[in-house]
């Protein structure tokens, strides 16, 4: 068995200040063993407890709200207490030859469990994921591989009929994602969650659509979008058909998912050299209010699936984490499909994954890839974090999920008006969105 060591560290009073000690345990050999105390200096000091407060929305605008965030852990005086000794009672002497003891109470599961107490809990393997980068070989196939005119024509124009929840075009929409996603290689596991809820209206009628690669896998990217329009009454012979709101994303996503298909397949080989990491799609149905937006009415689908997903054991049989725990990253698309879109970042905490966004759209713009694309008209513009608007990740985000919301902000002229049509429909911007979000998921996925 290999040696695995746990440092700690303590404190002890020399002269009336308090001196840094460090003491480990360590299991060698099948053999618990605990080395003397040595004199340390600051490098060896470990923080203890702390931690990081979830990301804070601002106010204003529509749909955007405060997200209230978490507090650190410890006390008002000393929120992050130095030491097991000013967590046990101060920094009190005497704490230290019980904390000894302690110590080697405490460890003695580690020695019973062969654990690698150096080895990161998967639930927080999120926080130290990294992308495995494309080559240029790589980013070309993806954008030869990806066909704006194959998902106008197979994806999206079916979708841009009427669809708000519990109307036939809800239904032909639903049964034409789920098509779209039988029809691959790869093998997608796909649920339906459908429950009623209450609504200005009445009881309706909702169904979330989940497609997951591996759901016994560990942890899963997932990207998301809502299915649904909102319901307008009929003016002038026209129905509202959401192009950009969310008729496009839904395509992007079944765009990405048929040219992906071959290497999304892989996901099902097991493999040492690959994190226990899948990816999954949710489109939310109810994401529109049906009148007035209110805590109440919208986001029905989202609100729901949270709260399910945060009670179901995951993986299976689990007694501790949730299917929750297991999302690396939630991905959200909306408003996407009108000329020149601007998507900020909202989150600090998965800043690093927009910067992947903002690397990826200059790489593929140095390597001619992008059409039509000008360099004072970047996509993604990291320039400090605006308010959270409110979609189908607050739910989500309120129980710790990390997010990143790719929204159009300032959102399109098009917005919520019978002009959001396929006329009005950016076909190169949504072929270059789609290059660069293709990019980002093999990358996440290391594939």
């Amino acid at each position: 068995m290999a040696a695995h060591t746990l440092i700690l560290s303590l404190e002890e009073r020399q002269g009336g200040e308090p001196s840094p000690r460090v003491a480990k345990v360590g299991v060698v050999g099948g053999e618990l063993r605990l080395w003397p105390a040595q004199s340390g200096g600051e490098a060896t000091r470990r923080r203890w407890g702390g931690g990081r407060s979830r990301p804070k929305g601002g106010e204003g605008g529509r749909r955007r709200t405060r997200v209230p965030g978490l507090v650190t852990a410890g006390s008002s005086r000393n929120p992050h207490p130095d030491s097991p000794g000013e967590m046990a009672g101060g920094r009190d002497p005497r704490v230290v030859d019980i904390l000894h003891l302690l110590l080697l109470v405490a460890a003695l599961p580690l020695a019973v469990r062969g654990v690698r107490r150096g080895a990161v809990d998967w639930t927080q393997e999120k926080n130290y994921h990294q992308p495995a980068l494309l080559n240029v070989s790589s980013l070309r196939q993806v954008a030869e591989g990806t066909s704006i005119s194959e998902m106008w024509q197979n994806d999206l124009r079916p979708l841009l009929i009427e669809r708000y929840p519990g109307s036939p075009g809800s239904f032909a929409a639903r049964q034409h994602i789920m098509q779209r996603i039988q029809r691959l290689q790869a093998d997608w596991v796909l649920e339906v969650d459908t429950f009623l809820s209450q609504t200005p209206y009445g009881y309706r009628s909702f169904s979330n659509i989940i497609s997951t690669l591996n759901p016994t896998a560990k942890r899963h990217l997932v990207l998301a979008c809502h299915y649904d329009s909102k319901y307008f009454p009929h003016w002038d012979h026209r129905v509202f058909v959401g192009a950009t709101d969310s008729a496009v994303p839904c395509a992007m996503m079944l765009e990405l998912a048929r040219a992906l298909d071959k290497q999304l397949s892989s996901l099902k080989n097991i493999s040492d050299s690959r994190p226990d990491l899948s990816l999954q799609l949710i489109f939310f149905d109810g994401e529109e209010a049906f009148h007035l937006w209110s805590p109440q009415d919208s986001l029905y689908g989202s609100r729901h699936l949270a709260s399910k997903m945060a009670s179901t054991p995951h993986p299976p049989g689990a007694r501790d984490t949730n299917q929750l725990h297991g999302m690396d990253l939630l991905v959200l698309l909306d408003l996407i499909g009108a000329p020149y879109p601007t998507f900020p970042n909202f989150f600090p905490n998965t800043a690093r994954w927009f910067g992947r966004l903002e690397a990826i759209e200059h790489e593929l713009r140095e390597l001619g890839l992008l059409k039509d694309h000008s360099s004072e008209r970047w996509y993604f513009r990291n320039s400090g974090y605006g308010g959270v608007i409110q979609d189908d990740h607050i739910p989500f985000l309120r129980r710790g999920v990390p997010v990143l919301h790719l929204i159009s902000s300032p959102f399109p002229e098009v917005w919520h008006t019978m002009d959001d049509n396929e006329e009005n429909l950016d076909r190169t911007t949504i072929d270059n969105l789609n290059k660069i979000l293709q990019v980002f998921v093999l990358e996440y996925l290391h594939l």
